[in-house]
């Protein structure tokens, strides 16, 4: 099959490459030629474990341009994965994936073949059958499910095991209101061997919403109980292990630590808070999940004060900037507000992170940033913000070490240790 992606973040590029690998020609478009050099070069234009190798590969079934018409006219079916960035109030900005579906709808008028279009930018639930679909039949002229196809495609990818996700995903949700388009991509996705759901499109965009709160929601839980677990002197890790041990519940996602980040849990539980809030809904218990995740930071600042009463002028050392390991997104990462507060208070912050400096460096210019994470640990203390495998094997010996990722080498060896939710 022929597919256009438009698009070339975390989303897109994976969600392309990954159908080029399985034997389809691809069109990826983007507006920034330096993510399209580097592709046709070869070359991944993001930090994602496995997918550079993956563009190597298939460089016969890729193409890179900025022609988004080109690319339409010259494939059967176009995911639009823009992005959707967030709004003052939590809510949503649709002006790519608005702006992206005027302009397919545009080359649609002239295409006398059926075209399928299939939104895998996360939007709120109605959006492509309220928003989105309108907009490609008033620029087409032409009738969904009739002359073109519409539906939803969410994605399930988690940054650094991305390419795994999309290759070997827990499920396919597809959601399509006509049974050609649900057909469609049904048949593109055969190869993948995965379980396909075939929903309604409204449903398809609120099962991803709704994943991805529940995951969140999972994680702030983890942290509150984790906290009063710290004042009882009681393992939170142990609590969860056998709490997740419980087949109703499973022990994913009960970490306990200084919070989620990235470029979903938050930007999506605000979303749907917000979206719910203007259908008259108020979801108190999501709104709780985001003001715990915000506080949790605190509580590492709090501990460091224990011992180091006054930060102005001391060095502290930061290990991890990136909101997870095996990524460079900073997008919402806890370093952030950790490192904000810092400066704030007169702290010197010497900082490192495998993947992630070079993006934290054009938010905080005024970190020092280092080589190695052993010239991290000649600070006044050292702060784990990210749980990258090689912190697990550097020398905590005679050093004030505040955890907020639960890494037991530091436990056992740091003269002063203190952990969040432990």
């Amino acid at each position: 099959m022929k597919i256009s992606v438009i698009g070339c973040g975390y989303v897109g590029c994976v969600t392309g490459v990954c159908f080029a690998d399985l034997g389809h020609e691809v069109t990826l478009v983007d507006v920034d030629p330096a993510k399209l050099r580097a592709i046709s070069a070869g070359r991944s234009p993001i930090y994602e474990p496995g997918l550079e190798d993956l563009i190597r590969k298939n460089r016969d079934r890729i193409s890179a341009t900025t022609d988004l018409r080109a690319a339409i006219r010259s494939t059967d079916i176009t995911f639009v994965a823009v992005g959707t960035p967030s709004q003052e109030d939590g809510a949503i900005d649709l002006r790519y994936v608005l702006g992206a579906c005027e302009e397919i709808g545009q080359v649609l008028k002239d295409k006398d073949t059926f075209h399928t279009v299939i939104i895998k930018s996360t939007v709120f639930p109605g959006t492509t059958k309220e928003m989105a679909c309108p907009v490609l039949e008033k620029a087409s002229g032409k009738t969904a499910g009739r002359d073109f196809g519409i539906g939803s495609n969410p994605e399930f990818l988690r940054e650094g095991s991305a390419v795994r996700d999309c290759l070997s995903p827990d499920r396919i949700v597809i959601g399509a209101d006509d049974p050609r388009t649900a057909g469609i991509l049904s048949d593109l996705y055969a190869p993948v061997g995965s379980v396909v759901l075939v929903t309604p499109v409204t449903t398809a965009e609120m099962i991803k919403y709704t994943s991805n709160a529940v995951l969140a929601a999972k994680i702030s839980l983890a942290n509150e109980i984790g906290n009063l677990c710290k004042r009882l002197g009681v393992d939170s890790r142990e609590v969860f292990t056998a709490v997740g041990m419980d087949g109703r519940v499973s022990p994913a996602f009960f970490r306990t630590g200084i919070g989620f980040g990235g470029s979903c849990f938050p930007k999506d539980v605000r979303a749907l808070v917000a979206g719910a809030r203007a259908c008259g809904e108020d979801l108190k218990i999501l709104r709780a999940v985001l003001e715990v995740n915000e506080e949790q930071p605190k509580k590492l600042l709090s501990l460091l004060r224990r011992h180091i009463p006054d930060l102005q002028g001391k060095i502290i050392g930061v290990l991890g900037l990136a909101f997870k390991p095996d990524t460079d997104d900073i997008r919402e990462s806890r370093a952030v507000p950790v490192v904000a507060d810092l400066l704030a208070a007169g702290a010197q912050v010497v900082a490192y992170d495998p993947a992630a400096m070079e993006n934290f460096r054009r938010v905080f210019p005024q970190v020092g940033y280092v080589s190695g994470p052993d010239e991290v640990l000649g600070a006044d203390a050292v702060l784990i913000l990210t749980e990258w495998r090689e912190f697990e094997g550097l020398d905590y010996r005679g050093r004030i070490v505040i955890d907020g990722r639960r890494l037991e080498k530091a436990r056992a060896e740091a003269m002063i240790y203190e952990g969040v939710c432990w």
